[in-house]
């Protein structure tokens, strides 16, 4: 039977910790529970150890991906189950998602529905990357962006050299199992409200935004962002070039740089897509 570890990053959530762990505990009793403590300056590493679970302690912030990576690295179970630390995710649904996990796939993630993301703006972000991520990967994308999900932890440390070390390590992973070919799952899930205040700056978050839609694309396949970029510019090219014909009789520079900068673009993708091969490529084994 496969050990279980059950790995939740948290900065500053002992007051959702205090409920939360013991609540875990008990739906999963015979697993490995680690907390990792992300610089926190309330009573977390207290409430672990009260509630005897083994908390892995940061001196500052280093982010959650770099939590989730540091769990990851030292968990003792063949499945990793990661969760968030603030009360938003019920243990309860973890049987399902090992239930799920067992009938083949490598990763299961717990889907969220409209009615529990934290806000209009969040949840209308979540549905364009879910839509983005549909398109580049050809499957169905339930929730790109949840982090609750159970994997099994030999797939998922081959990409820990790909995760951030902020909040976009869910989208990072998801798209690298898609990208080798690793099967993904989704179970609808429920979220709570959060305990306690979030840690996600609007400002920052609308950049991150961005960021997450690039990445999207490059961790996937970087041409089918580049070509159509490519194309767009090619096609204006060609538009300013007739128009400029018409009128004038002549080409202009307008017509040539966009020309040039159509290349520049498909040249770019072609070097985006063999780096992202390599990225993909696994190191042997040399113990």
């Amino acid at each position: 039977m496969n050990r279980l570890s059950i790995i939740l990053p948290a900065k500053n959530e002992g007051a959702a910790l205090k409920d939360l762990l013991p609540r875990l505990r008990q739906a999963q009793p015979a697993a490995e529970i680690i907390v990792v403590d992300d610089g926190s300056t309330d009573n977390t590493r207290d409430i672990c150890a009260s509630a005897n679970v083994k908390c892995l302690s940061s001196p500052y912030s280093m982010g959650n991906g770099a939590a989730i990576k540091r769990g990851a690295r030292a968990a003792s179970g063949d499945v990793l189950v990661f969760m968030d630390g603030d009360g938003q995710h019920d243990p309860g649904d973890i049987a399902r998602l090992l239930e799920q996990l067992e009938q083949g796939y490598d990763m299961v993630v717990g889907a969220r529905d409209w009615g529990s993301q934290a806000d209009v703006g969040r949840g209308v972000a979540n549905t364009i990357y879910n839509w983005l991520a549909t398109r580049m990967t050809g499957q169905v994308v339930e929730d790109l962006t949840s982090g609750y999900r159970a994997v099994r932890a030999e797939r998922f440390r081959e990409f820990l050299h790909l995760l951030p070390n902020g909040f976009s390590y869910p989208t990072t992973s998801t798209m690298a199992f898609f990208r080798s070919a690793y099967p993904v799952a989704y179970v609808p899930i429920k979220a709570a409200q959060r305990i306690g205040k979030s840690h996600i700056k609007p400002i920052k978050d609308g950049v991150r935004f961005f960021l997450i839609i690039f990445k999207i694309a490059t961790l996937y396949s970087p041409l089918k962002l580049f070509v159509p970029t490519s194309m767009v510019f090619f096609l204006l090219g060609c538009a300013n070039y007739a128009r400029t014909f018409l009128l004038d009789g002549r080409l202009t520079n307008m017509s040539t740089l966009m020309w040039s900068a159509s290349v520049i673009v498909l040249l770019i993708g072609l070097v985006s897509e063999q780096i992202t091969s390599l990225m993909y490529t696994r190191v042997p084994d040399k113990s």
